[in-house]
C-alpha cells in the first residue's frame, strides 16, 4: 500500500463509550486541548447523561439513541472519518483504561509507513496493566494464541481494544463493515482477520490498560454472550459462513 505524508491533523481519535459516568469524565479531561488531532466521542446509548456533559465541555458527541453495540460506534467513527477526508482512526474506550497520552506512539507505525493497522499491546515490553484480574490474564493469553494458529500472526494481545487503523483500509473490497453480524464485538476481530489474511501490514506497540482496583467492575464484556461475540467471527470467517 502507497503512503502519503500523515499530519496528526489527519488523525482522528474515537472514543467509544456507554454509561462510564465519572471514568469518562475523568478521561475526557486527559486529552490536551488543543489537541494535534481530532477528537469524537461515540455515545452508544448512554442513560447516564454522558453526552450531555461531553456537548458541556466543548466535545464533539455522536449519539446512537439506543445501544447498538461497540461493532456499530466504530462504524459510525469510520464513516465520520472517511467523510472528511481523514487518514487514520484511532478506537479506544471510554472506561478510563486506556491513556490518551499513549497515542503518539500507538498512531507512529503508520506516520512512519510501517503498517496499516496497530494492536495496543499490554504485554508488550513498555507496557502495563495493573489490576488485571488472573482470570481475564489467562484467558487473554489463551484467546490470542489460538487467533496466532489461526492467522500466523505473533501477536502478543488480541484482545486489547486500543488500536489504529489506515482509513483507506476500508476501502478494500474483501473488507465490508456493512455486515449487520458485526455490530458488536465482532467488528474488531473481523477487522483483525482481514487484515492479517489479506496481507495488509500489521503492527504492536506497547500500551497501558489500567484496570480498576474493584474487580467486580472491571469489563461489560457479559460471560457468554459477549465471548461468544469475540469468538464467533473467527467460526464464521474459517468456515466461509460469512464473509
Amino acid at each position: 500500500m502507497t503512503m502519503s505524508p500523515i499530519s496528526h491533523r489527519d488523525i482522528l481519535v474515537a472514543v467509544v463509550t456507554f454509561n462510564e459516568g465519572e471514568k469518562l469524565r475523568r478521561l475526557a479531561k486527559r486529552f490536551p486541548i488543543p489537541s494535534d488531532y481530532h477528537l469524537i466521542f461515540i455515545d452508544d446509548g448512554s442513560t447516564d447523561n454522558s453526552s450531555e456533559w461531553l456537548k458541556s465541555t466543548g466535545h464533539h458527541v455522536i449519539r446512537q439513541e439506543q445501544n447498538s453495540g461497540v461493532g456499530t460506534s466504530i462504524r459510525s467513527a469510520i464513516a465520520y472519518g472517511r467523510n472528511r477526508g481523514l487518514s487514520v482512526i484511532v478506537i479506544m474506550a471510554g472506561n478510563g483504561k486506556m491513556l490518551p497520552e499513549e497515542i503518539p506512539c500507538l498512531v507512529e507505525p503508520i506516520l512512519q509507513d510501517k503498517a496499516d493497522y496497530v494492536q495496543g499491546s499490554r504485554y508488550l515490553t513498555g507496557g502495563q496493566s495493573p489490576n488485571l484480574p488472573i482470570f481475564r490474564n489467562l484467558a487473554i493469553k489463551l484467546y490470542t494464541r489460538l487467533v496466532n494458529l489461526v492467522l500466523g500472526f505473533k501477536g502478543t494481545d488480541v484482545t486489547c481494544g486500543f488500536r489504529a487503523y489506515r482509513l483507506d483500509l476500508f476501502d478494500k473490497p474483501d473488507i465490508d463493515l456493512s455486515q449487520k453480524w458485526l455490530d458488536r464485538y465482532e467488528m474488531e476481530y473481523y477487522i483483525h482477520y482481514k487484515v492479517a489474511k489479506h496481507g495488509y501490514r500489521m503492527a504492536e506497540v506497547p500500551v497501558s490498560m489500567v484496570y480498576p482496583t474493584d474487580s467486580k467492575a472491571y469489563s461489560k464484556i457479559r460471560p457468554f454472550s459477549g465471548w461468544w461475540s469475540m469468538l464467533r467471527p473467527w467460526i464464521f470467517l474459517l468456515l466461509r459462513i460469512r464473509k
